[in-house]
């Protein structure tokens, strides 16, 4: 099993602990990546400013992997929702395609379709498989209740992500359950954590995310378990900037693969744990062999 690895702009630039969690796990699983050098942006913040420029970012990282004859496994949300939304739109405007493909013409490259973009929940879940998963775990947490989190753009519009059930979400629960976490059920669990308003309405996007921290503390949980470097950014480092401030318990919030990367006995240094702003360090402590 082998994929290329688009890991975006975000993550190697503010959550480069996600990266690096990953790499780890998916070594430890012995599913195959590969980096593609010439990947760039993966066209998401030109979506909504100029539609043939997002499809051509999109379309030209996806041509790339075709080359190499390769599905694409992506870690970022924002990304995976990019390159599915580009695949339904030039799937289904053969001019649009021939247009774009004109363009990628002198680059040598060509965008047929044919690789698959897969997030790496689901190549965790359906291709890597939950009964593996449990025969690489070497601990697992006793008593540790978590409040998953799945972010938007991969959830919605299910018909185009084709992620998981978008009102009940389920793969990274099945997944978290293979730790010996308990995922829980949590109020506001399927709405926005507030990341996109940051930095625009920071009142609204604070507002936001405290009422999905006030969800996750009444359901008892002990940590969010998240697998968007959005959410991350906004659980962690915003969260670490504001809870001093307003006087709330802070939820720390750990990505999945430092979770699962935990539980299979990963070095910390390799999970990136020190580089979460809020301290996750207790969550080893609650491993039992």
């Amino acid at each position: 099993m082998e994929y290329a690895l688009f890991i975006g702009c975000n993550i190697p630039a503010r959550v480069p602990q996600y990266e690096s969690a990953a790499r780890a796990v998916l070594e430890k699983l012995s599913v195959g990546i590969v980096d593609i050098a010439d990947y760039a942006c993966c066209g998401y913040p030109m979506k909504t400013a100029d539609r043939k420029t997002w499809l051509l970012a999109a379309a030209r990282n996806l041509a790339l992997s075709e080359a190499g004859d390769m599905d694409t496994l992506v870690l970022c949300q924002c990304c995976f929702g990019s390159f599915k939304h580009a695949q339904h739109a030039l799937a289904n405007d053969a001019a649009l395609a021939d247009e774009i493909n004109k363009e990628l013409a002198p680059l040598g490259l060509e965008y047929k379709g044919k690789t698959q973009v897969v997030h790496l929940i689901t190549a965790l879940h359906d291709w890597v498989g939950a009964n593996n998963i449990k025969k690489a775990v070497v601990k697992k947490f006793a008593g540790l209740d978590v409040a998953v989190h799945n972010g938007c753009h991969a959830l919605r519009p299910s018909r185009i992500t084709g992620f998981d059930d978008p009102l009940n979400p389920v793969l990274c629960n099945n997944l978290v359950s293979c730790t010996g976490a308990s995922p829980v059920e949590w109020e506001n669990r399927l709405e926005c954590c507030g990341a996109p308003l940051m930095g625009y309405k920071d009142g609204l996007s604070a507002s936001l995310m405290e009422k999905k921290l006030s969800g996750a503390r009444n359901s008892g949980a002990k940590c969010i378990v998240s697998n968007c470097p959005w959410c991350q950014l906004q659980f962690d480092s915003v969260q670490a900037r504001t809870a001093a401030n307003n006087g709330k318990a802070a939820v720390p919030s750990i990505l999945f693969p430092q979770l699962l990367g935990l539980a299979m006995g990963i070095d910390a240094q390799k999970l990136g744990l020190a580089a979460n702003k809020l301290d996750i360090s207790n969550l080893a402590q609650m491993l039992e062999e």
